[in-house]
């Protein structure tokens, strides 16, 4: 993997959104995205890799594929893990860690298999290991095929880097962007959360309307590998892509603190100018002046089968509201409860396939534009 080789480059998502993930890769130009289980692949370089964890707003982590092989046994994995160029890729002054998975496969111990890839770097490399290393390998036997890959993330991709403060059960930025992207937003009307908690759906919104790059505020693991190039990644981060917002964004919660939260984060993410938060309840809501838009919003779900029954009182009237005051706007909803969602009597199209969050699975409910 020199740096003018192309490579497999796998972006991960959440199960069941890979191909919104899919689509909005190919929107940002990389070339020939294939949505496959659990993410998508592309080809390119290091720089294509440092450019998807800039911009790409749903994937939670970009791996490099450096390797596969057959392996039957761990001898075998030995052997071929020594003949892997580890210095071409990761650096002998920097710590790493290995992760290993084992599906279908002669070598079946994960914990062996990562011990063993671990020696294979510190003979070849002279590289040290630690659990609390910055630089991950990650190694993938399946059907037995290992296959290397270097996690080029670090920290997961929905950390952008503003938001400090957070409620409980918050959907992450990188989901946000997805169900967004599901329910046909794309950065030109008003997005209303009405439920907003920490303001991810608005900010996000925002941002993706202002064009700010989702990873321009941290840092990334693909900093600390052989294969970086310091001057280049300035000149990727320098190019300003941002423009000034036509419409605005806005946000309500009942809870005076989510609004005080909202409001900082949408501070730190710097799209401070475009948004609006306000403090009140469901049926206070009332359309902003200008356009409709689309009303989003992840109102909260219930663990115990008496906190769903309360909540269809919430839901019904998030439903009452919208459908009185929101002509002409669509509403997205996501749920865990087919129940939840149908007590808010709102219109929907056939729902999207659930997927998994915080433990549950949920669905994103949209309707056309109310009449």
């Amino acid at each position: 993997m020199t740096k003018d080789k192309d490579f497999e480059i796998f972006l991960a998502t959440v199960p069941g959104l890979e191909s919104v993930l899919c689509a909005e890769v190919r929107l940002k130009g990389f070339k020939q995205p294939v949505a496959v289980p659990g993410g998508v692949v592309i080809r390119g370089g290091w720089p294509e890799v440092w450019r998807a964890n800039l911009w790409v707003r749903g994937t939670s982590r970009v791996l490099a594929r450096i390797a596969s092989f057959p392996v039957v046994h761990l001898s075998q994995l030995d052997k071929r893990a020594c003949r892997v160029p580890w210095g071409d890729i990761l650096r002998p002054d920097v710590a790493f860690r290995v992760e290993a998975s084992c599906t279908a496969s002669r070598v079946y111990h994960a914990g062996a298999a990562a011990e063993r890839i671990g020696k294979a770097i510190t003979q070849t490399l002279g590289a040290t290991q630690a659990e609390d290393a910055p630089v991950l390998v990650r190694a993938r036997i399946e059907q037995n095929i290992c296959t290397l890959s270097v996690d080029t993330s670090g920290d997961l991709l929905h950390r952008r880097g503003y938001k400090q403060a957070i409620n409980r059960a918050p959907l992450r930025e990188t989901m946000a962007a997805l169900f967004l992207r599901q329910c046909g937003y794309n950065g030109q009307e008003p997005v209303l959360d009405p439920m907003c908690g920490s303001g991810t759906f608005v900010i996000e919104a925002a941002e993706i309307a202002a064009r700010l790059n989702p990873g321009r505020a941290r840092h990334f693991a693909f900093e600390l590998l052989a294969t970086f190039d310091a001057q280049a990644w300035q000149t990727m981060r320098a190019v300003k892509s941002e423009r000034t917002p036509q419409v605005r964004f806005y946000g309500s919660d009942r809870d005076e603190g989510a609004i005080t939260m909202s409001r900082a984060n949408a501070e730190r993410a710097g799209v401070q100018d475009y948004v609006t938060f306000t403090q009140g309840t469901i049926s206070e809501l009332r359309p902003p002046p200008g356009p409709a838009g689309l009303v989003i919003a992840n109102p909260p779900y219930g663990t115990r089968i008496g906190d769903k029954q309360s909540l269809i009182l919430l839901y019904r009237a998030l439903g009452q509201t919208v459908l009185t005051h929101f002509t002409g706007w669509r509403v997205g909803i996501v749920t865990t409860e087919v129940k939840l969602a149908h007590a808010t009597g709102l219109p929907f199209l056939p729902p999207e396939a659930p997927v998994p969050h915080g433990g549950l699975r949920v669905s994103l409910y949209q309707t056309a534009p109310l009449p």
